[in-house]
């Protein structure tokens, strides 16, 4: 746990959040500005800068993030209609906390990831 770290003090309970999963492994819960009507996060409840810090001793909480985001679909109502699963790794690529955590956003049409320039 990283003591100035949000994403750590909320799965440590410091912070409350509107969890929807927690395990040994991960946590999920809202995100405070959804980007879409469906906007989860979940991240290892361990910490690491982002996803290139996290190698195959995490493979265990990597696989359970996807296992959660395809059962947090489901319960969320966007598993058919479709639904979208990023990270954002360092300031080119948007990460604005830094703890490795996935978004799964849905519940509306999302559009293209990125446009083109």
């Amino acid at each position: 746990m990283s003591e100035d770290c949000i994403f750590c003090k909320i799965v440590s309970g410091e912070i409350p959040a509107q969890k929807l999963y927690q395990d040994e492994l991960v946590t999920a819960f809202r995100d405070i500005s959804p980007q879409a009507p469906v906007h989860v996060l979940i991240v290892p409840n361990e910490h690491f800068a982002n996803l290139g810090e996290m190698g195959d001793a995490q493979a265990a909480a990597l696989g359970r993030i996807a296992h959660v985001a395809g059962q947090l679909a489901a319960q969320e109502g966007i598993a058919t209609s479709g639904w979208r699963f990023i990270t954002n790794i360092g300031a080119d690529g948007g990460q604005e906390v830094v703890h490795t955590h996935f978004h799964l956003l849905g519940g509306r049409p999302l559009g293209p990831l990125l446009t083109r320039s």
